[in-house]
Protein backbone atom coordinates (compact mmCIF):
# COMPACT_ATOMS: atom_id res chain seq x y z
CA UNK A 1 0.00 0.00 0.00
CA UNK A 2 2.81 2.26 0.80
CA UNK A 3 4.33 1.80 -2.67
CA UNK A 4 0.58 2.11 -4.35
CA UNK A 5 0.37 5.37 -2.71
CA UNK A 6 3.87 6.81 -3.24
CA UNK A 7 3.33 6.07 -6.87
CA UNK A 8 -0.11 7.64 -7.07
CA UNK A 9 1.23 10.93 -5.15
CA UNK A 10 4.11 10.98 -8.22
CA UNK A 11 1.81 10.47 -10.68
CA UNK A 12 -0.67 13.63 -9.62
CA UNK A 13 2.15 15.90 -9.15
CA UNK A 14 3.82 14.95 -12.39
CA UNK A 15 0.57 15.50 -14.34
CA UNK A 16 0.33 18.88 -12.47
CA UNK A 17 3.82 19.76 -13.93
CA UNK A 18 2.47 18.17 -17.76
CA UNK A 19 -0.17 20.50 -17.85
CA UNK A 20 1.90 23.62 -16.66
CA UNK A 21 4.59 23.02 -19.06
CA UNK A 22 2.18 22.21 -21.91
CA UNK A 23 0.73 25.76 -21.58
CA UNK A 24 -2.69 24.80 -20.41
CA UNK A 25 -2.49 25.59 -17.13
CA UNK A 26 -4.54 24.16 -14.48
CA UNK A 27 -6.58 26.46 -12.03
CA UNK A 28 -5.41 26.42 -8.22
CA UNK A 29 -7.60 27.38 -5.80
CA UNK A 30 -6.66 29.35 -3.11
CA UNK A 31 -7.67 31.29 0.31
CA UNK A 32 -7.78 34.19 -1.64
CA UNK A 33 -7.24 34.17 -4.86
CA UNK A 34 -7.65 31.54 -7.91
CA UNK A 35 -4.62 31.25 -10.02
CA UNK A 36 -2.91 29.25 -12.66
CA UNK A 37 0.67 28.76 -12.84
CA UNK A 38 2.45 29.19 -16.17
CA UNK A 39 5.92 27.83 -17.35
CA UNK A 40 7.66 30.89 -19.09
CA UNK A 41 10.96 29.35 -19.62
CA UNK A 42 12.15 25.84 -19.16
CA UNK A 43 15.84 23.98 -19.62
CA UNK A 44 17.64 26.02 -16.68
CA UNK A 45 20.27 24.44 -15.14
CA UNK A 46 19.61 24.72 -11.34
CA UNK A 47 18.62 28.35 -11.89
CA UNK A 48 19.49 30.80 -8.66
CA UNK A 49 17.51 34.27 -9.18
CA UNK A 50 16.46 36.60 -11.27
CA UNK A 51 16.39 40.46 -11.94
CA UNK A 52 13.98 42.04 -14.08
CA UNK A 53 15.50 44.88 -16.48
CA UNK A 54 13.88 48.42 -16.61
CA UNK A 55 13.24 47.74 -20.64
CA UNK A 56 11.30 44.47 -20.18
CA UNK A 57 13.79 42.05 -19.89
CA UNK A 58 15.48 40.20 -17.35
CA UNK A 59 19.05 38.42 -16.01
CA UNK A 60 18.45 34.85 -14.93
CA UNK A 61 21.74 33.23 -13.23
CA UNK A 62 22.84 29.08 -13.67
CA UNK A 63 24.61 27.68 -10.53
CA UNK A 64 27.40 25.98 -12.83
CA UNK A 65 28.49 29.55 -13.37
CA UNK A 66 26.11 31.20 -16.35
CA UNK A 67 24.58 34.45 -16.31
CA UNK A 68 21.57 34.60 -18.96
CA UNK A 69 19.47 37.00 -20.50
CA UNK A 70 15.78 36.19 -21.14
CA UNK A 71 13.96 39.12 -23.75
CA UNK A 72 10.93 40.80 -23.13
CA UNK A 73 8.22 37.85 -24.62
CA UNK A 74 10.45 35.07 -22.39
CA UNK A 75 13.11 33.94 -24.90
CA UNK A 76 16.32 32.26 -23.45
CA UNK A 77 19.30 34.09 -25.01
CA UNK A 78 21.46 30.97 -26.23
CA UNK A 79 24.86 32.55 -25.59
CA UNK A 80 25.47 33.03 -21.81
CA UNK A 81 27.01 36.99 -20.88
CA UNK A 82 30.20 36.97 -20.97
CA UNK A 83 32.93 38.97 -18.36
CA UNK A 84 31.95 36.97 -15.43
CA UNK A 85 34.68 36.19 -12.27
CA UNK A 86 35.64 32.65 -12.40
CA UNK A 87 33.22 31.34 -10.68
CA UNK A 88 33.58 27.97 -8.40
CA UNK A 89 30.88 25.38 -8.42
CA UNK A 90 31.47 22.98 -5.69
CA UNK A 91 28.69 21.60 -3.31
CA UNK A 92 26.18 24.38 -2.77
CA UNK A 93 28.07 27.29 -4.20
CA UNK A 94 28.49 28.28 -7.46
CA UNK A 95 26.48 31.61 -9.31
CA UNK A 96 24.13 32.97 -6.85
CA UNK A 97 22.65 35.99 -6.84
CA UNK A 98 21.37 38.73 -9.20
CA UNK A 99 20.84 42.66 -8.53
CA UNK A 100 20.70 45.90 -10.10
CA UNK A 101 22.47 49.12 -8.78
CA UNK A 102 19.45 50.82 -8.04
CA UNK A 103 20.68 53.78 -10.54
CA UNK A 104 20.76 51.03 -13.73
CA UNK A 105 19.39 53.38 -15.53
CA UNK A 106 21.66 55.36 -15.83
CA UNK A 107 25.29 53.53 -15.17
CA UNK A 108 24.17 50.00 -15.91
CA UNK A 109 25.77 48.25 -12.90
CA UNK A 110 25.33 44.64 -12.39
CA UNK A 111 26.00 43.08 -8.99
CA UNK A 112 26.69 38.77 -8.64
CA UNK A 113 27.13 37.02 -5.39
CA UNK A 114 29.42 33.85 -6.26
CA UNK A 115 32.06 31.25 -4.86
CA UNK A 116 34.72 31.99 -5.54
CA UNK A 117 38.52 29.80 -4.55
CA UNK A 118 41.82 30.67 -3.14
CA UNK A 119 44.87 28.21 -1.87
CA UNK A 120 42.58 28.29 1.69
CA UNK A 121 39.52 27.05 -0.67
CA UNK A 122 36.14 28.76 -1.16
CA UNK A 123 34.02 31.33 -0.02
CA UNK A 124 31.69 33.75 -1.40
CA UNK A 125 32.62 37.06 -2.93
CA UNK A 126 30.50 39.98 -4.56
CA UNK A 127 31.25 41.55 -8.04
CA UNK A 128 29.79 44.48 -9.96
CA UNK A 129 30.35 45.11 -13.64
CA UNK A 130 28.56 47.35 -16.33
CA UNK A 131 26.22 45.42 -18.78
CA UNK A 132 27.06 46.26 -22.27
CA UNK A 133 24.77 43.69 -24.37
CA UNK A 134 26.28 40.44 -24.10
CA UNK A 135 29.16 41.22 -21.71
CA UNK A 136 29.74 42.73 -18.56
CA UNK A 137 32.58 45.20 -18.98
CA UNK A 138 34.98 46.66 -16.07
CA UNK A 139 34.19 44.00 -13.46
CA UNK A 140 35.35 44.86 -10.23
CA UNK A 141 35.05 42.58 -6.99
CA UNK A 142 33.68 44.48 -4.37
CA UNK A 143 33.83 41.74 -1.31
CA UNK A 144 35.41 38.88 -0.44
CA UNK A 145 34.47 36.47 2.26
CA UNK A 146 37.00 35.51 4.95
CA UNK A 147 38.26 32.90 5.75
CA UNK A 148 37.51 30.58 2.75
CA UNK A 149 37.12 26.82 3.87
CA UNK A 150 37.21 23.96 2.02
CA UNK A 151 34.04 22.56 2.84
CA UNK A 152 30.85 23.32 -0.08
CA UNK A 153 28.30 24.26 1.95
CA UNK A 154 25.97 27.14 3.50
CA UNK A 155 27.83 29.96 1.14
CA UNK A 156 24.04 32.55 1.67
CA UNK A 157 23.90 34.57 -0.42
CA UNK A 158 21.59 37.62 -1.05
CA UNK A 159 21.91 41.07 -2.32
CA UNK A 160 19.73 43.42 -1.02
CA UNK A 161 19.76 47.32 -1.80
CA UNK A 162 18.17 49.54 0.51
CA UNK A 163 16.21 53.28 0.72
CA UNK A 164 19.88 54.59 1.04
CA UNK A 165 21.67 53.13 -1.47
CA UNK A 166 23.66 50.71 0.99
CA UNK A 167 24.07 46.81 -0.20
CA UNK A 168 23.12 44.15 1.93
CA UNK A 169 25.22 40.77 1.58
CA UNK A 170 23.62 37.36 3.33
CA UNK A 171 26.27 35.15 4.32
CA UNK A 172 26.01 31.56 5.51
CA UNK A 173 27.98 29.85 8.34
CA UNK A 174 29.97 27.39 5.99
CA UNK A 175 29.01 24.60 7.52
CA UNK A 176 31.24 25.41 10.38
CA UNK A 177 28.93 26.75 13.11
CA UNK A 178 30.97 28.26 15.86
CA UNK A 179 31.77 30.78 12.88
CA UNK A 180 28.29 32.28 13.27
CA UNK A 181 29.78 34.01 17.01
CA UNK A 182 33.49 34.63 15.50
CA UNK A 183 33.60 38.65 15.25
CA UNK A 184 36.71 38.00 13.16
CA UNK A 185 34.86 35.87 10.59
CA UNK A 186 32.49 37.34 7.83
CA UNK A 187 30.64 33.90 8.50
CA UNK A 188 26.85 33.91 9.47
CA UNK A 189 26.55 36.99 9.20
CA UNK A 190 24.57 40.04 7.45
CA UNK A 191 27.09 42.07 5.67
CA UNK A 192 26.50 46.12 4.41
CA UNK A 193 28.59 47.88 1.52
CA UNK A 194 28.94 51.08 -0.34
CA UNK A 195 27.64 50.32 -3.85
CA UNK A 196 31.88 50.33 -4.43
CA UNK A 197 32.64 48.07 -1.73
CA UNK A 198 33.93 50.35 0.64
CA UNK A 199 32.83 49.98 4.34
CA UNK A 200 30.24 52.68 6.17
CA UNK A 201 31.14 54.53 8.97
CA UNK A 202 28.44 54.01 10.45
CA UNK A 203 28.30 50.38 10.41
CA UNK A 204 28.24 48.66 14.33
CA UNK A 205 31.51 46.98 14.96
CA UNK A 206 33.27 49.63 12.91
CA UNK A 207 36.39 50.32 14.85
CA UNK A 208 36.02 47.56 17.59
CA UNK A 209 38.95 45.57 18.33
CA UNK A 210 38.91 41.91 16.46
CA UNK A 211 35.95 42.44 14.90
CA UNK A 212 34.98 42.53 11.34
CA UNK A 213 33.78 46.58 10.49
CA UNK A 214 31.85 44.65 7.10
CA UNK A 215 29.66 43.06 9.52
CA UNK A 216 26.15 44.66 10.23
CA UNK A 217 24.65 41.26 12.05
CA UNK A 218 26.10 38.11 13.82
CA UNK A 219 24.73 34.41 14.53
CA UNK A 220 23.18 33.84 11.74
CA UNK A 221 23.13 29.93 9.78
CA UNK A 222 22.07 30.52 6.18
CA UNK A 223 20.33 33.16 4.48
CA UNK A 224 18.94 32.54 1.36
CA UNK A 225 16.50 34.96 0.74
CA UNK A 226 16.19 38.58 1.85
CA UNK A 227 14.20 41.33 0.84
CA UNK A 228 13.13 45.48 2.03
CA UNK A 229 9.74 45.83 3.69
CA UNK A 230 7.63 47.66 1.64
CA UNK A 231 6.25 50.04 4.45
CA UNK A 232 9.53 50.41 6.58
CA UNK A 233 12.37 49.93 4.42
CA UNK A 234 14.18 47.54 7.06
CA UNK A 235 15.29 44.39 5.90
CA UNK A 236 13.62 41.01 5.97
CA UNK A 237 15.50 37.12 6.12
CA UNK A 238 14.97 34.42 6.38
CA UNK A 239 17.74 31.13 7.10
CA UNK A 240 17.69 27.71 7.00
CA UNK A 241 17.89 25.46 10.43
CA UNK A 242 19.32 22.08 11.08
CA UNK A 243 16.32 19.47 11.06
CA UNK A 244 13.72 22.64 12.35
CA UNK A 245 14.09 26.21 13.38
CA UNK A 246 14.22 27.84 9.94
CA UNK A 247 13.75 31.53 10.68
CA UNK A 248 12.30 34.50 9.58
CA UNK A 249 14.57 37.34 10.97
CA UNK A 250 13.85 41.11 10.74
CA UNK A 251 17.71 42.96 10.72
CA UNK A 252 18.97 45.27 12.96
CA UNK A 253 22.41 46.89 13.20
CA UNK A 254 24.37 44.71 15.95
CA UNK A 255 22.02 42.42 16.55
CA UNK A 256 23.06 38.70 17.85
CA UNK A 257 20.71 36.70 16.32
CA UNK A 258 21.69 33.30 18.21
CA UNK A 259 23.33 30.92 15.97
CA UNK A 260 24.32 28.28 17.29
CA UNK A 261 23.92 29.14 20.88
CA UNK A 262 20.54 28.93 20.69
CA UNK A 263 18.32 27.41 17.84
CA UNK A 264 15.44 25.92 17.28
CA UNK A 265 16.42 23.26 15.08
CA UNK A 266 18.36 19.65 16.17
CA UNK A 267 21.14 17.96 15.20
CA UNK A 268 20.88 16.18 11.76
CA UNK A 269 19.72 12.52 12.00
CA UNK A 270 19.89 11.85 15.76
CA UNK A 271 17.56 15.12 16.49
CA UNK A 272 19.99 16.15 19.88
CA UNK A 273 20.50 19.60 21.24
CA UNK A 274 22.16 21.86 19.92
CA UNK A 275 23.91 25.13 21.66
CA UNK A 276 21.99 25.87 24.84
CA UNK A 277 18.31 25.72 24.17
CA UNK A 278 16.23 27.97 22.10
CA UNK A 279 16.29 31.54 24.81
CA UNK A 280 19.20 34.09 25.76
CA UNK A 281 19.77 37.06 27.09
CA UNK A 282 20.84 39.38 24.29
CA UNK A 283 20.26 37.16 21.36
CA UNK A 284 17.37 37.82 19.52
CA UNK A 285 14.35 35.72 18.63
CA UNK A 286 13.07 34.91 15.53
CA UNK A 287 10.02 36.58 14.28
CA UNK A 288 8.96 33.18 12.71
CA UNK A 289 9.73 29.59 12.74
CA UNK A 290 9.44 26.10 11.20
CA UNK A 291 9.65 23.06 13.05
CA UNK A 292 10.41 21.13 11.20
CA UNK A 293 12.11 22.50 8.69
CA UNK A 294 10.56 23.78 4.84
CA UNK A 295 14.43 24.75 3.84
CA UNK A 296 13.07 27.87 2.45
CA UNK A 297 14.75 29.93 0.21
CA UNK A 298 13.60 33.08 -1.69
CA UNK A 299 11.59 35.86 -0.36
CA UNK A 300 9.42 38.95 -1.24
CA UNK A 301 6.66 41.27 -0.30
CA UNK A 302 4.02 41.55 -2.15
CA UNK A 303 2.37 45.13 -3.50
CA UNK A 304 1.60 44.68 -7.23
CA UNK A 305 -2.13 45.17 -8.57
CA UNK A 306 -3.25 41.66 -10.07
CA UNK A 307 -3.55 40.14 -6.57
CA UNK A 308 -5.12 42.65 -4.00
CA UNK A 309 -6.06 39.90 -1.47
CA UNK A 310 -2.50 39.72 -1.25
CA UNK A 311 -0.87 42.90 -0.93
CA UNK A 312 1.50 43.35 1.84
CA UNK A 313 1.95 39.62 1.92
CA UNK A 314 5.49 37.52 1.98
CA UNK A 315 5.93 35.09 0.36
CA UNK A 316 8.84 32.15 0.95
CA UNK A 317 10.01 29.15 -1.31
CA UNK A 318 10.84 25.90 0.00
CA UNK A 319 13.36 23.45 -1.20
CA UNK A 320 12.53 20.82 0.86
CA UNK A 321 8.25 20.41 0.98
CA UNK A 322 8.56 21.70 -2.67
CA UNK A 323 6.30 24.63 -1.87
CA UNK A 324 5.19 28.15 -2.07
CA UNK A 325 4.45 29.42 1.37
CA UNK A 326 2.07 32.80 1.72
CA UNK A 327 2.45 34.82 5.03
CA UNK A 328 -0.04 37.09 6.48
CA UNK A 329 1.91 39.73 8.66
CA UNK A 330 0.48 41.95 11.65
CA UNK A 331 3.27 44.64 11.77
CA UNK A 332 6.42 42.02 12.75
CA UNK A 333 3.99 39.36 13.45
CA UNK A 334 3.12 36.94 11.17
CA UNK A 335 -0.97 36.22 12.13
CA UNK A 336 -2.02 33.06 9.19
CA UNK A 337 0.22 30.59 7.07
CA UNK A 338 -0.85 29.39 3.66
CA UNK A 339 0.99 26.59 1.75
CA UNK A 340 0.44 25.98 -1.81
CA UNK A 341 1.57 24.76 -5.09
CA UNK A 342 2.98 21.53 -3.10
CA UNK A 343 4.58 19.22 -5.34
CA UNK A 344 3.45 21.09 -8.32
CA UNK A 345 6.42 23.03 -9.49
CA UNK A 346 9.58 21.67 -7.66
CA UNK A 347 12.38 22.98 -5.65
CA UNK A 348 11.30 26.73 -5.32
CA UNK A 349 14.77 28.44 -5.29
CA UNK A 350 13.66 32.25 -6.01
CA UNK A 351 10.64 34.26 -5.37
CA UNK A 352 10.10 37.76 -6.99
CA UNK A 353 7.41 39.75 -7.94
CA UNK A 354 7.78 41.90 -11.25
CA UNK A 355 7.38 44.86 -12.65
CA UNK A 356 4.30 43.74 -14.45
CA UNK A 357 2.87 42.36 -10.99
CA UNK A 358 2.74 38.99 -11.50
CA UNK A 359 5.03 36.43 -9.08
CA UNK A 360 7.87 34.80 -10.53
CA UNK A 361 9.09 31.65 -9.47
CA UNK A 362 12.34 29.76 -10.54
CA UNK A 363 13.30 25.90 -9.83
CA UNK A 364 16.25 24.89 -8.28
CA UNK A 365 16.46 21.61 -10.78
CA UNK A 366 18.96 19.82 -13.03
CA UNK A 367 16.18 21.18 -15.85
CA UNK A 368 14.93 24.29 -13.66
CA UNK A 369 11.61 26.35 -15.12
CA UNK A 370 10.98 30.04 -14.85
CA UNK A 371 7.19 30.15 -14.10
CA UNK A 372 4.84 33.24 -13.11
CA UNK A 373 1.45 33.11 -11.04
CA UNK A 374 -0.94 34.48 -12.87
CA UNK A 375 -4.78 35.10 -11.46
CA UNK A 376 -7.44 32.81 -13.11
CA UNK A 377 -9.81 33.88 -15.56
Amino acid sequence: MIKISFKIKYLLSTLAFVAITAGHAQTITTERHAIRVVQRISGLQHPWSIAFLPDGRALITERPGRLRMVSKNFQLAPVAITGLPAVAASGQGGLLDVALHPRFTDNRLVYVSYSAGDRNGIGTEVARGVLNGNRLDNVQVIFRMAPKLPNGYHFGSRLVFDREGFLFITLGDRGEMERAQNPGDHNGSVIRLHDDGRVPKDNPFVGKPGWRPEKFTLGNRNMQGAALHPTTGLLWTHEHGPQGGDEINVIRAGVNYGWPVITYGANYGIGTKIGEGTHKDGMAQPLHKWVPSIAPSGMAFYSGDKFPNWRGDLFVGALKDRMLVRLKLDGEKVVHEERMLINTLGRIRDVRVGPDGYIYLLTDEPNGVLARIEPAG
